[in-house]
């Protein structure tokens, strides 16, 4: 097994969706084949509430980790804030934002609801610029500073914005961010075509270009384009219609067919085995989805396989 590829639990349904019983059975599943790292939100999943606000996700692994001895040594946390609701389903005119104030009062609840002394990542969720990057800065390196959160991730953010802010957080002697959560997948979008998710950031060449020559992480979500490699109930947002989607399925099928794999697998493998540090995040409702991406780390894709299907286009 490639022990040193990471795929990461993504937890946004958990508590809405799937309930309870089966979020436990899917997190115990995820650390039975030896899963780390499980990320969830501060406003998961508010769209699925009929409160309107989130912190179901939270509250759940909260849950989990405190009747699951032990839990907490072996797993390691990532949650976001600055999108949560201020006001019942008010996304997005209405969300707390980035200052110090709101981070301060996210950070709290969110380490209430997952009853922990810190989280070993904490992300800013989505762009804020009512607020000075200085403000957001200053408070997400304070929390490092206090002990109560380990790294610093953004998501959703321009690169321009993430390189500006890291300069702050030089300037000052503080924690910079080090890892960025984007969407990405083996099928790549046309330039310029909306997604149906109108919060989704999509990384770029230039976006891999600048983590490259920065050592910075990616963390990768809708990796798997919900279910749009292999569900035909899913098919594919209309972004993806377009003729280099179907050379890179055709390769995809290919070496799929030559590993014995799915084509989920060697997409997550693609990802996670590469030499770019991407870290794909995968949501399941399912333990048999689970179990499969989980089987991902099994397939060693070959230097002709990589090439064949990065060369795809």
């Amino acid at each position: 097994m490639a022990t040193d590829i990471t795929i990461v639990l993504g937890a946004l349904a958990l508590g809405t969706r799937i309930d309870e019983a089966q979020s436990f059975d899917l997190l115990d599943r995820y650390r039975e084949l030896g899963g780390e790292w499980i990320d969830t939100a501060n406003n998961y999943a508010w769209w699925m509430h009929p409160s309107g606000f989130g912190g179901q996700s939270e509250t759940v692994i909260g849950r989990w980790l405190d009747r699951r001895p032990g839990a907490r040594e072996r797993v390691r946390l990532s949650t976001k804030a600055g999108a949560e609701p201020t006001v019942a389903n008010g996304f997005p005119e209405h969300v707390e934002g980035l200052s110090e104030k709101a981070l301060t009062t996210a950070l709290d609840r969110s380490l209430e609801r997952l009853r922990t002394e810190k989280v070993e990542l904490y992300w800013a969720h989505i762009e804020d610029r009512a607020t000075p990057l200085e403000e957001t800065v200053t408070a997400l390196g304070g929390f490092v500073a206090q002990g109560r959160v380990d790294r610093l991730g953004v998501s959703n953010h321009p690169v321009w914005r993430v390189e500006r802010a890291r300069g702050i957080a030089r300037s000052r002697g503080l924690e910079p961010y080090t890892v960025l959560q984007l969407r990405y997948s083996y099928l790549q979008p046309l330039p310029g075509v909306k997604l149906p998710q109108s919060a989704h950031v999509h990384a770029t060449a230039e976006t891999l270009e600048y983590l490259a020559s920065n050592d910075l992480g990616l963390w990768a979500y809708n990796t798997l384009l919900d279910g749009g490699y292999t569900r035909e109930d899913r098919p594919l947002p209309d972004a993806y219609d377009h003729p280099g989607t179907t050379r890179r399925l055709a390769v995809l099928d290919a070496v799929a067919a030559e590993t014995g794999a799915t084509r989920n697998q060697v997409v997550l493998s693609w990802l996670a085995g590469g030499p770019r540090r991407i870290a794909p995040i995968v949501g399941v409702t399912t333990i048999a989805q689970i179990t499969e991406a989980m089987g991902a780390r099994d397939v060693i894709l070959t230097e002709d396989q990589r090439r064949r299907l990065d060369e795809a286009a």
